[in-house]
């Protein structure tokens, strides 16, 4: 096998626009497509330099359902500002707990989709 990563993870929501501005400002992600497609709208947005993106899936486009995503984990240098800013925001915020590989929160974006945030343990 040659597998050097994942091009994308489907995001399933109702509104598209409201995905993009909780993704873009309170993630703080950047748009890495933005297309009118005769399906529909291909919209992709993803951490600064990730290799992964995010689709962020309505309507038409490929029959998901909003807010089905789970475990899709997010890799940050400090959970417990993140989910300060997150608080600040409006979104609840399980967390953060110890665990033995990190520190870790798991929140919902509007959809419901089920979204970690995980600081890693070191050594």
């Amino acid at each position: 096998m040659t597998i050097t990563h994942a091009s994308f993870v489907t995001l399933p929501v109702a509104d598209q626009d409201r995905a993009l501005r909780f993704y873009t400002d309170v993630l703080g992600f950047e748009v890495t497509a933005d297309l009118d497609l005769p399906q529909g709208r291909w919209l992709q947005v993803a951490p600064g330099g990730a290799q992964t993106v995010f689709t962020l899936s309505g309507p038409g486009m490929g029959g998901f359902e909003p807010g089905t995503a789970r475990g899709i984990m997010l890799v940050t240098t400090d959970v417990d500002a993140d989910c300060a800013r997150l608080a600040e925001a409006g979104v609840s915020v399980q967390g953060p707990d110890d665990l033995p590989w990190g520190r870790m929160a798991s929140f919902r974006d509007p959809d419901g989709n089920g979204l970690m945030l995980l600081t890693e343990a070191h050594g």
